[in-house]
């Protein structure tokens, strides 16, 4: 069995180097060719696997049977034209979901502090209450932040049932909050169409002093309108882990925003890890082997597994530093500007991601909160802390 797979993907060996022979690519590179003539693909989210990919791919003979992408996302993956090919498919749904959340907190407190207010002070509004905009919920509620949420698709399929957030409307989330977070997929029709969600007339609306951050899908936010946002009034401010036409970003929108990073924020080395993980465990289904390999076992200690923390930090000043412990946004933010200044857009935007350096997620870490810190306890209980 050939098996190609994205050169990015982790753990590759291990996952899938006993169920065949391993051909790695660049991501950009796993086209219709490669395709054609693979058993199983395996990607992340740069690879596009769309309709005119599919149909070039499965024309005369083909062996693919299965594609996999370990990544939550699949709008850059066209499964009904896999399943009218009789092509299997897997993703994996939520594996970095936490590594969003704490990229979102890093941007937001390391904002706050360069800005001089407090995250507390702030209501948010949650657009896309999916895997990582629930978490994302449950972490600022733990903080005692009012939070507002608003995601059609699931209000309508959920109503008012019990435990279900309550759900405003796209333009009251804007109207009452000051801080907005993006967490849709990509949708380009249809009645719940997220293509330029915050389009021109949107981002006009918003108040002086929001904060816009698009950690979902580049194209939710309409850039061109951002820009001339940002240049003319320049009175909000943005945090874009997510732009239109990646890896050729908006050079002009890069330097406006607060906090710029290239498409990185579920890239904790757990998330990967994860998403790996599940993929591997669909193939073993759907070639009805057990899956012998666990997550546990790809999974190494974290380089930072412990903090002490004394008295007399205040709470947002305790979790920033424990959030930096193991995840400091700022690292990524220069090595945004400092690669693509120095290799051009594209290629520095995409460097940046191929060479990550190791990164994990904040449940990793233990703290030891000394006398006078205790009652720090349930606030980082809360962020997935383990507290002794």
């Amino acid at each position: 069995m050939r098996i190609v797979v994205d050169a990015n993907v982790p753990a590759a060996d291990a996952c899938f180097g006993e169920l065949g022979e391993l051909i790695r690519l660049p991501g950009r590179e796993i086209d219709a060719a490669a395709l054609r003539d693979a058993d199983v693909v395996v990607v992340r989210s740069i690879t596009r696997i769309d309709e005119a990919v599919v149909d070039a791919a499965m024309s005369g003979k083909s062996r693919l049977r299965f594609v996999g992408t370990c990544t939550i996302g699949t709008d850059p993956v066209d499964t009904r034209a896999l399943a009218r090919h009789g092509v299997s498919f897997a993703s994996a749904p939520g594996c970095n979901a936490e590594a969003v959340v704490d990229y979102v907190l890093s941007s937001l407190l390391t904002l706050a502090e360069r800005q001089g207010w407090q995250l507390s002070e702030r209501r948010v509004g949650i657009v896309g209450v999916g895997n990582v905009g629930e978490r994302l919920r449950k972490r600022l509620a733990a903080m005692g932040i009012e939070c507002l949420a608003c995601d059609p698709p699931r209000a309508e399929a959920e109503g008012a049932e019990a435990g279900v957030p309550h759900f405003v409307d796209l333009d009251t989330l804007i109207d009452e909050c000051d801080v907005l977070c993006l967490h849709t997929p990509l949708v380009r029709e249809g009645p719940h169409a997220t293509r330029h969600l915050f389009d021109a007339q949107r981002i006009a609306r918003l108040e002086p002093g929001t904060v816009l951050l698009n950690a979902g899908r580049g194209d939710c936010v309409d850039g061109l309108a951002l820009r001339q946002r940002l240049t003319g009034l320049g009175d909000i401010s943005a945090v874009l882990d997510v732009w239109e036409s990646e890896p050729k970003i908006d050079a002009a929108l890069r330097d406006l925003v607060e906090i710029a990073t290239p498409h990185i924020a579920g890239y904790s080395m757990d998330g990967k890890l994860r998403g790996s993980h599940q993929v591997y465990a669909a193939l073993c289904r759907y070639l009805g082997l057990p899956a012998r390999l666990t997550l546990d076992s790809l999974l190494p200690a974290p380089p930072v597994p412990r903090l002490v923390l004394d008295g007399g930090l205040e709470p947002e000043d305790a979790l920033r530093r424990c959030l930096r412990a193991v995840y400091d946004v700022r690292r990524d933010h220069d090595s945004l500007y400092r690669e693509s200044r120095q290799r051009g857009m594209a290629a520095g935007f995409d460097a940046c991601r191929a060479d990550y350096p190791p990164r994990r997620e904040l449940a990793t870490l233990e703290v030891e909160l000394r006398e006078g810190a205790r009652e720090l306890a349930p606030l980082l209980e809360g962020m997935g802390c383990r507290v002794d």
